[in-house]
Order: C-alpha cells, then sequence, then structure tokens
C-alpha cells in the first residue's frame, strides 16, 4: 500500500503543471474593450460601423481588448473567443475577431472558415504590420482600432490596399532610374548566357556517358545515375503525397465556425 501511494505521488510530481487558462469575458456587441483602449467615441463611432457592415455584407467583426492573457499564447486564446462567442453566420462562417491584450503588447486577427479565401493569412499579417502595428507603437491606439477595421473590412470585399515602400537596391544608391534598370537587366542576360552555357556541358558530358555505356548488340551497360544494364532497375522522382484537413455568428451565438486562420503580432 505504502509503495503504491510512493508511486502516485512521484507520478504527480511528474506531471506538467499547467496555470488556469485565462477566462473569456462576455460578449457585449460589436466592440468589447476589456482593456480600457478606446475612448467612448471612438467605441461608439466603431460599434456602429460594424453593424452597418453586418447589415450590408453580412460578415460580422468583432473587437475584443483584455487586460492581459494570463500566460495563454494569443492563438489559443483568441480561438477559444470566437468558438465560445460564436462569431459569424451559420453556414457561411463569416467571423473575425480583432483582438489586442495590452499588458502582452499582443494582437490577433482570428478569421472564420468563410472569410479564408479572401481574408487570407498574409493580408492579415499585412494589415497588423502595415496597418495596426505602427500606430499602437506611436500610442495611438484610437487610430489603430480605426484603421485597422477598415482595412478589415476593406479585405473582406476585396479592396484593400497598403502602401509599400519599393524594395532597394544597395548599389543603385544615387543611381538613376533607367541606370540602374540597366544594370539589372544586364545582370539577367549574363546569368541566362551562364545557365545556358552550363546545360550545355552538362548534356555534353551525359552523351559521352551514355555513349561508354552502350554496348555492341544495343543493350545498356549501365553508369550511375543511369538505370539499366548491371545497375538494373530506375529511381522515381516523384515523392508520397500527404494530406490533412481541418468551428462563433451572431451575439446570441450565431454559429459560425473558425479552424485556426489569420495572423498574430505584438508591437
Amino acid at each position: 500500500m505504502k509503495k503504491a501511494a510512493a508511486s502516485l505521488f512521484v507520478l504527480l510530481l511528474l506531471l506538467p503543471l499547467r496555470a488556469k487558462a485565462a477566462e473569456i469575458p462576455a460578449l457585449r456587441g460589436y466592440v468589447n474593450d476589456y482593456g480600457n483602449m478606446i475612448s467612448p467615441a471612438v467605441e461608439a463611432g466603431l460599434a456602429e460601423k460594424l453593424k452597418k457592415f453586418e447589415e450590408t455584407d453580412s460578415t460580422q467583426l468583432v473587437v475584443l481588448t483584455v487586460p492581459s492573457l494570463e500566460g495563454d499564447p494569443v492563438e489559443e486564446y483568441s480561438i477559444r473567443v470566437a468558438e465560445r462567442w460564436k462569431i459569424g453566420q451559420r453556414g457561411k462562417d463569416n467571423g473575425i475577431l480583432f483582438l489586442v491584450s495590452r499588458e502582452d503588447r499582443k494582437l490577433r486577427i482570428e478569421v472564420g472558415r468563410g472569410l479564408e479565401g479572401k481574408l487570407t493569412d498574409l493580408t492579415a499579417g499585412r494589415i497588423l504590420d502595415l496597418v495596426v502595428k505602427p500606430k499602437f507603437k506611436a500610442g495611438d491606439f484610437d487610430g489603430g482600432f480605426t484603421a485597422g477595421v477598415s482595412a478589415l473590412i476593406d479585405a473582406t470585399r476585396g479592396e484593400f490596399t497598403a502602401d509599400r515602400k519599393a524594395p532597394s537596391v544597395p548599389f543603385a544608391a544615387g543611381m538613376p532610374p533607367w541606370l540602374a534598370l540597366l544594370i539589372l537587366l544586364g545582370f539577367f542576360v549574363l546569368f541566362a548566357a551562364m545557365a545556358r552555357s552550363r546545360s550545355r556541358h552538362t548534356e555534353t558530358g551525359r552523351n559521352g556517358l551514355r555513349r561508354r555505356g552502350a554496348r555492341r548488340d544495343g543493350t545498356w551497360g549501365g553508369y550511375p545515375p543511369f538505370p539499366g544494364g548491371d545497375y538494373g532497375g530506375g529511381w522515381s522522382t516523384r515523392g508520397d503525397g500527404d494530406s490533412g484537413s481541418d468551428s462563433g455568428g451572431g451575439f446570441s451565438g450565431g454559429g459560425g465556425g473558425f479552424g485556426g486562420g489569420g495572423a498574430s503580432g505584438d508591437w
């Protein structure tokens, strides 16, 4: 008996201890500012905008701010909230959760299954990086939420665009654009010529191997990596395929589904 009790005690000590998961607050409306990050005037404006958005597009976008995630990963907490609140409509799965944790400085856009084709992970990430984060870093939370919500609405309509700086070319600094373009074209022509020359050289080598491997009776002697003859067999470059498969809807529980699509970040 004592031995069994001792074994149970050791087992309990070895079990991983997990902190209590952060609580999910009640869904109060389109904007749920539990983290006190949005001014009353902006909150009212956002709520009205999101209400009209749902009326015109049937898509439901909900904003949630919390003081802290209490140690939970933002992705896990976000999907728990989305599934508990059931943002979006049943059958359409057209819900979006815009989550911000004040103390953790974490952000997350959780996208319903039905919107993943329009609001892709890449687009959600660009909205966070190019629209929301710069304003948050500057301390303009009202501006960040306003711009972020507008960008999310535009993205679901296929209208989102973000100003992006053209990639810089170090060696072209101070050069006229036409000259930089001419130099780039020159490099392209040079690389193409080198690739063509290498291809010819490789083909010549292969022809030599084929000639050396051919027998008088017409059979193939076989030189690696060519199949046949003394070495026998062959090889295939086709890999084994794999497949995988992957739930919310209204303030009273619309039943929209979520599959983990979206993007996360911090500021």
